[in-house]
């Protein structure tokens, strides 16, 4: 399969979504070694879930497929699989020297580009490379308009849209505490 291939198959699960009333018209593949090893598409009017995008159904599907006998994998094969552990990139400014590979050596195509959610589970996820068939404007011109997401989060917390603040601070310290005091925490 070729690159367009790839984006055809994205499009068409987009197209399939709108047309049996699932959702927005984003769908995604998730390429790894030339062939899809996942597929997504949006099913936010299906499911009522807004997290129910193209891309992190894809993700997760992914994962899915990577990871067969998750949840129960036993803690000795933990590093096998997606949590294998890697080395950070060279130049990577992560202050570990490994994390899990998670979706390393995989690219995503999808037919718009990602909203701030979909991008940040791409970027938590660690696909190579993103590749998208409708741009920002043409997303906005169709009523989805993430420009006001991504301009938020640029101001401080007291001037966002939503209220964001912190909260007993002491509380959360217990469970990070927990993690960093837990001598076999699996980096991820």
């Amino acid at each position: 399969m070729t690159p367009k291939d790839f984006m055809a198959e994205a499009v068409r699960l987009a197209t399939e979504s709108v047309t049996h009333g699932w959702g927005g018209p984003f769908g995604a593949v998730i390429v790894k070694d030339g062939e899809i090893l996942a597929r997504g598409q949006n099913r936010v009017l299906l499911t009522g879930d807004p997290t129910a995008h193209g891309e992190v159904e894809a993700i997760r599907k992914a994962i899915q497929v990577l990871n067969p006998q998750a949840p129960s994998v036993p803690e000795e094969h933990q590093n096998e699989s997606t949590l294998e552990l890697v080395p950070r990139p060279p130049g990577s400014p992560d202050p570990l020297p490994e994390r899990a590979r998670m979706l390393m050596g995989c690219s995503l195509y999808t037919s718009g580009y990602p909203c701030p959610m979909c991008m940040s589970a791409i970027y938590w996820s660690r696909i190579d490379a993103v590749h998208f068939s409708a741009d920002l404007e043409a997303t906005r011109k169709i009523g989805f308009d993430d420009a006001f997401q991504y301009e938020d989060f640029t101001k401080p917390l007291d001037q966002r849209k939503i209220e964001v603040d912190q909260v007993h601070p002491e509380l959360g310290a217990q469970a990070y505490a927990a993690w960093a005091n837990k001598p076999d925490h699996h980096p991820y």
